[in-house]
Formats: C-alpha cells, structure tokens, sequence
C-alpha cells in the first residue's frame, strides 16, 4: 500500500490521526495532516482505508504497493 496525502484539501479534522497515528500526524499550528509513513505495513492497512473512507475533504489517497 502507497499512501498520499493532498494538505491544501485537508480541513484538520483529524480523524486519520485518531484511526492510524502510525501514519498520519497533524502539524501543531494549523492542524494539517503529515504523513509519517507513505508504506505503511499489513497490520496498518485496515486503519488507514478507514481513514481514506472517513476523512471528509477525501485528502487521503490510496494506491497499490
């Protein structure tokens, strides 16, 4: 799994944080996601398609490994 993330879409809700800390964190200032691991391993792939469903400015993008 390839993660991506679209910061100027991102409107700091920080679900993907709560779901997959591992991957995503969110910058002090402002909130905006940071993405802590673009590949992240088999037992994080479930959160982080959670968080790509959930995030509501849809900033989180999937691809293959």
């Amino acid at each position: 799994m390839k993660v991506s993330v679209d910061a100027d879409k991102c409107v700091a809700a920080g679900q993907c944080v709560l779901l997959a800390p591992d991957v995503f964190d969110q910058r002090e200032e402002d909130g905006i996601v940071v993405l802590l691991d673009e590949t992240p391993g088999p037992e994080s792939h479930e959160a982080v398609r959670e968080s790509a469903m959930v995030c509501p400015a849809a900033a989180i993008h999937l691809g293959g490994a």
